[in-house]
């Protein structure tokens, strides 16, 4: 399929995933087996599962790793605003990594829409 490193929705989740390590860093040590753990392995299964689904061998392949992927940014997203509802971050470190969720979504969708109508 495509060189996934090519893709700008690999680009960006792969920024929203150092992003999210940043902000691991700052979080309290007590949630290191918590929503530490919960948010890196979410925001790392982004571009991974669109790196794989990149590499397999049909479109009908790649739709389900996206969707995987979806899956993935929906956890992370939602982790995130727990993150603020248990007043941990502050909203606007909130704000920032859920905008930049919010492109890799719309990139996805974008993605899918075009491989199905190409199929």
């Amino acid at each position: 399929m495509n060189k996934y490193q090519d893709l700008k929705i690999w680009q960006k989740s792969m920024i929203l995933t150092e992003e999210v390590y940043k902000l691991s860093k700052v979080l309290p040590k007590d949630e290191k087996f918590g929503l530490i753990s919960q948010i890196k392995r979410c925001s790392v299964s982004i571009p991974s599962n669109i790196a794989e689904g990149a590499g397999r061998n049909s479109k009908k392949e790649f739709l389900h790793f996206l969707s995987i992927a979806h899956g993935s940014l929906m956890e992370l997203e939602t982790q995130l605003q727990l993150l603020y509802r248990l007043d941990l971050v502050k909203i606007d470190i909130i704000n920032s990594l859920l905008e930049i969720c919010n492109e890799v979504r719309k990139m996805n969708y974008s993605l899918q829409k075009s491989l199905k109508i190409n199929m």
